[in-house]
């Protein structure tokens, strides 16, 4: 593309240079020649007054050799009455010419050897018509036309040279750019995902650079929500696997437990391995369309009447409040019983057999609070647990299940807390918002969101001690 442009711009301008340069040349060529030539009218008009005055040889030669070179100029008086003619200085002209001149009365040029000849006709005091000859050579035609056709052929070489010049530097200015878009688009290709390019050059390469641009920026969105839809599958098999992990606990002691155990720690592995590689599409987490959503009361009561039945098998306590009437929010059925099971299988997971937990749900005009309190050891770096909500756990663990609590959350607008609760151990606090926001991207910490709006504060206590 570069030397295309620079071929281009090279005949373009040697065509335009051609075009000016050549009419020009013969346009000083011909200023050349009316130069000389009017030296020489200058030259027989200075002896034409003499002429009109004298024929008397003498005094013309005195005048001729005043007027210029008496080698270049002739004065050629016809005869009258009794004068004979008489013929000053080297005729060079022919005699014909001359005749025709002074029938004519008007002046005339003749090629000669080695130059021309300018044949001016002046009228004599007896009434005859006399010829003043004047040679104008070649040389003095063609007197510093060289120097002009070179200076003309310098300055149109110089326009070739700058145009190429400055066809070179735009070509630069347009093919870098498309290179570095190039090179960005194989980068991609390779799985190269910070691939990035400048969005510099013309308005076209622009452009393309900020779609390019935005291009990678969906590529790399579209591929952390695969991760994060496996690592949202990954949980949601393990919350069944928790259950059969808990019954399998109380098969005793024998052979058999021991081996339905070892089965079923296998299949967690298993399950976390394989669904960790799954990239299938996009999550869909908030609802969309009026009316969308769930009650959240109803989704509430429904997991902790399967989650109750293994807390009664562990001697744990257990106490749901706000669910008694309908609880609408912006988020899908399946998505906010995965969030509850994540939170209460790590409830299960992570606290000793008899500790108790409870569950809330406050309902504020703009927002739904629910709570997820348990009486265990509690979180001494909730940052950190953030974190490994975030797909940074260890290998015995996703790490994962606060990541899915996060994102249903953030998807509508609001976030998660990682506090202590009056029941001595962890309360973890999912803030939906119902003013249907657009999702809030943002860092993970412990605490996120600084503002609580006032209405909800009235709402929002703490939960009761267990009895």
């Amino acid at each position: 593309m570069r030397w295309a442009l620079v071929k281009v711009c090279l005949a373009v301008t040697t065509m335009v240079v051609v075009a000016f340069a050549v009419p020009l040349g013969l346009v000083i060529r011909e200023m050349a020649r009316d130069r000389a030539f009017s030296n020489a009218e200058r030259e027989a008009a200075a002896v034409a007054p003499a002429l009109s005055i004298t024929t008397d040889r003498d005094q013309l030669e005195r005048v001729v050799a005043s007027a210029g070179s008496d080698a270049g100029m002739a004065v050629h008086i016809p005869a009258s009455g009794d004068s004979a003619a008489v013929d000053l200085g080297r005729r060079r002209a022919a005699a014909d010419d001359i005749a025709t001149v002074r029938r004519l009365g008007r002046a005339s040029t003749s090629e000669v050897p080695g130059g021309s000849t300018l044949l001016q006709p002046v009228a004599l005091s007896s009434g005859e018509i006399a010829v003043v000859e004047v040679y104008v050579p070649d040389a003095e035609v063609t007197n510093g036309l060289t120097t002009a056709w070179a200076v003309l052929a310098g300055v149109g070489l110089a326009l070739i040279v700058g145009s190429v010049a400055v066809a070179d530097r735009l070509g630069v200015r347009m093919v870098r750019p498309a290179q570095r878009l190039v090179e960005g688009a194989h980068e991609l290709g390779e799985g190269k995902l910070g691939a990035r390019v400048p969005e510099e050059g013309p308005t076209e390469l622009r452009l393309a650079a900020v779609a390019f641009n935005s291009m990678a920026d969906q590529v790399v969105q579209l591929l952390a929500n695969e991760r994060e839809l496996a690592a949202d599958l990954s949980h949601r098999l393990r919350t069944p696997l928790t259950v059969l992990r808990l019954n399998a606990a109380s098969l005793g002691d024998g052979p058999a437990a021991e081996q339905t155990r070892a089965a079923v720690a296998q299949l967690e592995r298993e399950v976390d391995t394989i669904i960790r590689t799954a990239r299938d599409a996009k999550p869909q987490t908030v609802a969309a369309g009026p009316g969308a959503g769930c009650d959240a009361a109803e989704v509430v009561r429904e997991r902790m009447a399967f989650w109750s039945a293994l807390a009664e098998d562990e001697g744990r306590k257990v106490r749901v409040a706000g669910v008694d009437r309908p609880v609408r929010i912006p988020v899908s059925r399946a998505d906010l019983a995965a969030a509850l099971d994540a939170l209460l299988g790590n409830v299960f997971r992570h606290t000793p057999e008899g500790t108790a937990f409870a569950v809330d749900v406050h309902n504020g005009e703009d927002a739904v609070i629910v709570l997820v309190s348990d009486a265990g050891a509690g979180i001494s770096d909730p940052e950190a647990a953030m974190a490994r909500g975030r797909g940074s756990g260890n290998a015995g663990s996703t790490g994962l299940g606060l990541d899915i609590v996060r994102r249903l959350a953030e998807s509508t607008g609001g976030d998660v807390r990682i506090g202590s609760s009056v029941l001595g151990g962890t309360e973890v606090r999912i803030w939906i918002q119902l003013d249907g926001r657009a999702p809030v991207r943002r860092g993970h910490r412990g605490s996120v969101r600084r503002r609580r709006p006032g209405k909800l504060v009235s709402t929002f206590n703490r939960p009761r001690s267990l009895p």
